[in-house]
């Protein structure tokens, strides 16, 4: 089950929009790996590169909303935070036990769910927010 980027989601920063699509590109392959029972080094390619790409991500859209003196920046970074925790779960679930279903729908529930609501809810509001100091 593929996660679909839609010009809906964009919250109108070149930058941060681009990581996005990015972030979706790599979960889908994550996703198709798993489908297709790909190797377990395959998936763990996948899943490192990804949870590395998260951090950076956060880290420029942090810095985008800090630089912008952004209000709603303790409640990303907490938000973040809590993403980061729940995919080092799954990454630490994948090393002790490889893909399994209970794997395969948490990702879909947990890391695709959080990105389309977190994106289309709290980083819509960072893009709102900064065409409005424009």
């Amino acid at each position: 089950m593929a996660i679909q980027w839609t010009e809906s989601l964009s919250v109108g920063v070149g930058t941060i929009d681009e990581q996005h699509k990015g972030i979706f590109s790599r979960v889908n392959n994550l996703l198709s790996a798993m489908a297709q029972g790909k190797g377990r080094d395959e998936v763990g390619k996948v899943i490192v590169f990804l949870a590395d790409y998260v951090v950076k991500h956060f880290s420029a859209e942090e810095a985008i909303m800090a630089k912008n003196n952004y209000d709603g920046l303790p409640s990303q970074k907490a938000e973040h935070a809590l993403f980061i925790k729940d995919f080092s779960a799954l990454k630490k679930e994948f090393e002790t036990k490889g893909v399994t279903p209970h794997l395969v729908i948490q990702v879909q529930q947990k890391i695709c769910n959080w990105l389309t609501n977190h994106i289309g809810n709290e980083d819509k509001k960072i893009g709102a927010f900064l065409k409005m100091k424009v």
